[in-house]
């Protein structure tokens, strides 16, 4: 069972396979400008959770010499990413594999095939599954990242227990309403879990829209 269903429902966009979120057309700058100023220099970076497959394909050809290696649990999304990969023709961009963050042991953990990973990327997922998704998602990173990997998350967030945001609180609100185990995190709780998994939080940047990127370093 995939773990979450994004609010912003992607919509086929023609008959090879491409979804469109717009969401992603409207942040894929501020982030792509944090991403080349984080990220190693060199090895792959794990997207967990690429949805539609915009932001691998946009990213991907611009952070080059790495490699980028987009996943998703679910198989449309699947489908998707490989369309907008085909589109992309970018050769550091590497066909979308299967991964559930909740789980506790990811596809990628017996792949030995795939450049050492130095990265993981994570774009708005966390508060559109369940925190056991989250979870995961740093158990994941933790269990993958070299020493002096980053583990990347872009979102909304609480502040010590209180939205940055009016707007924040409202879409925080339409979550749980949606969902009860969704909702706005708490930076600090994410941090806190990070930390177990010998992730500490290096940056946190402001960004449009209400919006922070999260760079924890392993």
């Amino acid at each position: 069972m995939p773990y979450f269903t994004t609010p912003d429902s992607p919509s086929e966009t023609g008959p090879d396979n491409r979804q469109y979120a717009a969401a992603t057309d409207r942040n894929r700058e501020p982030i792509l400008a944090v991403l080349k100023e984080v990220l190693p220099s060199e090895g792959t970076v794990l997207e967990i959770a690429s949805g539609t497959g915009q932001h691998a394909a946009y990213f991907a050809p611009q952070l080059g010499p790495r490699y980028w290696l987009p996943s998703d649990p679910q198989s449309p999304l699947r489908h998707s990413i490989q369309a907008w990969r085909v589109r992309a023709d970018a050769p550091t961009l590497l066909p979308p594999i299967e991964i559930d963050a909740a789980s506790s042991q990811w596809a990628i953990d017996l792949n030995q095939d795939v450049p050492a990973i130095t990265a993981v990327v994570n774009i708005n997922m966390i508060h559109i599954s369940p925190w056991q998704a989250g979870l995961g998602l740093l158990a994941g990173a933790g269990r993958l990242l070299p020493p002096g990997g980053v583990l990347y998350l872009y979102g909304p967030y609480q502040r010590d227990g209180q939205h940055t945001a009016p707007s924040n609180a409202e879409f925080d609100r339409w979550l749980r309403s949606q969902n009860p185990d969704w909702g706005v995190r708490n930076l600090e709780t994410v941090a806190a879990a990070a930390l177990s998994h010998h992730l500490q939080l290096d940056q946190v940047i402001e960004m449009p829209a209400n919006n922070l990127s999260l760079v924890f370093k392993r």
